[in-house]
């Protein structure tokens, strides 16, 4: 182990703020939620600021795993505990950082029961997400990789909704389904690499019918989880039953699982399966980016407009990732970071009204840019992002990718162009209805603007947003070396793949 465990500390700190809720004042209840709720953000604050130092103290000019741990766990089998990032984990380990204590914040004054369980479930989500993506072991990558789905569960099945309790079965249901048949493709690697050490495998040559079936089992799961049409329908269920923080974590993180996986895994792995199946990921995201958007243009409930616009916008990831070249596959790591930060602020933007009126419907509002200025700039420059206005960090990715599918399908492009033009469709649409018109509700009349705590909560977002529009070079100086080498590996174990089948005929 490294003399200081720098990525241990951030991935356990939040479990131990956990234990110490878990542990703490257990007396009197209201004291027992205001405890929980300072230690959860201090915790979580704390964490933040030492994933800080994994940004500050990264070095850019290499494609290495950088601030390494190993240790044998399972010698015997040849499983140890390996830990590393390289320029694409880390961006993630920093959006997971970011937004728990946001979350936390967010949820001050909407969550007023079992307190103190609801924060220990967002702690111990942390250390699962952070840890997935840090993760150099297979099996420690399927243990935080599942390991998240058991506090997202309960979020979503104790403190959502009407539905919640379908929502959260449907949304457990459906990712674990797809994550058995990755853990059926671990054990087959297992047996034939003999190892479940990451960048080993990244190197090992796959026979290319073996890779077909491992990436078959690897893309149910990973497929889930972005999600790709058509198994997207637990997506919106999930979202509109979950709290607000619960949404929020939801689209910000956990839906970048499956973008993540196909970069760390698919494509440097089983290269030659890789190649024949971009068509199959090309047609399904193409589906999903005008399906999704189309749908989300006929919605009334605002999460559930936005949840849909989310599945539109994972399918720009997609087919950036399958483009296999630099600009394609950097534009896709910037959307998701982008749409991390922007959904995350959206659902944020849907909460603050639902808390004050409890509703989501859009026909309950209009005319609120009278009464709640702030909240209508705030909302503005969210939904433009979402968009991909220049000045703001979605339009850089979906430029990106735009670039990378031009240079290898204009059909492609020319159809995902089009989710561009639905997506800015249904979000002014959305907007003008709730934000702009006359105030004629009687139940608006008195509705309050933005406050302090809320504001602390929108700020480092707003920041954001225009930092990764304004200067995107600081993010894609980080992940260009690490993409870069990805391409390398990629393009290797293609020309290997390609070598045994010749030599097999």
């Amino acid at each position: 182990m490294s003399q200081f465990s720098i990525l241990s500390l951030i991935i356990f700190l939040p479990l131990a703020g956990a234990g110490f809720i878990l542990l703490g004042n257990r007396g009197d209840e209201e004291v027992a939620a205001r405890d929980a709720r300072n230690v959860a953000l201090w915790t979580s604050g704390i964490t933040f600021i030492l994933s800080l130092f994994l940004w500050y103290n990264f070095n850019t000019e290499t494609a290495e795993f950088q601030f390494v741990e190993k240790a044998e766990w399972m010698p015997g089998l040849n499983i140890s505990y390996h830990l590393g990032v390289d320029g694409i984990s880390m961006l993630f380990v920093l959006l997971t950082t970011l937004l728990t204590p946001i979350c936390v914040l967010a949820s001050w004054r909407s969550i007023t029961t079992h307190v103190k369980e609801y924060m220990i479930a967002f702690l111990i989500m942390e250390t699962m997400m952070v840890g997935m993506f840090s993760a150099l072991d297979l099996v420690v990558f399927y243990i935080f990789f599942e390991g998240v789905l058991i506090p997202m569960f309960l979020i979503i099945g104790v403190w959502g909704g009407g539905r919640r309790v379908y929502a959260a079965f449907k949304f457990f249901l459906y990712t674990l389904a797809g994550s058995v048949l990755m853990l059926l493709a671990i054990l087959a690697m297992y047996f034939e690499a003999g190892t479940t050490d990451i960048p080993t495998l990244m190197a090992y040559n796959f026979p290319p019918d073996m890779q077909r079936w491992l990436w078959l089992a690897f893309f149910a799961s990973f497929a889930v989880k972005v999600p790709m049409w058509p198994v997207h329908t637990w997506l919106p269920d999930a979202h509109v039953e979950a709290p607000t923080a619960g949404s929020v974590i939801l689209a910000g993180v956990l839906l970048k699982f499956g973008g993540y996986g196909f970069l760390r895994f698919s494509l440097p792995m089983f290269a030659s399966a890789t190649v024949e199946f971009t068509p199959l990921i090309f047609t399904l995201s193409v589906i999903a980016v005008i399906y999704t958007s189309l749908v989300a243009l006929a919605q009334e409930d605002m999460k559930k407009m936005i949840a849909y616009s989310s599945v539109a916008h994972m399918g720009f990831v997609t087919i950036g990732v399958f483009t296999l070249n630099i600009q394609g596959i950097e534009g896709a790591i910037y959307l998701m970071l982008s749409h991390g930060v922007v959904s995350a602020a959206l659902f944020l933007i849907v909460g603050v009204v639902y808390d004050r009126t409890h509703s989501r419907e859009i026909s309950t509002y209009g005319g609120l840019v009278h009464r709640m200025p702030v909240y209508a700039l705030a909302f503005m420059l969210f939904m433009l992002a979402s968009v991909g206005l220049p000045g703001t960090g979605g339009f850089v990715g979906e430029f990106l990718v735009l670039v990378g599918i031009f240079q290898i399908n204009t059909w492609v492009a020319a159809l995902a162009t089009t989710g561009i033009i639905l997506g800015v469709t249904y979000m002014l649409y959305m907007y003008r209805r709730v934000i702009f018109g006359k105030l004629t509700k009687e139940s608006l009349m008195k509705i309050a603007d933005l406050e302090k705590r809320e504001i602390v909560v929108f700020a480092p977002l707003v920041i954001l947003v225009l930092w990764m529009g304004i200067y995107p070079s600081s993010f894609l100086d980080v992940m260009h070396v690490s993409v870069a080498n990805l391409i390398e590996q990629f393009q290797t174990a293609l020309a290997a793949s390609e070598n045994l089948a010749l030599a097999g005929q």
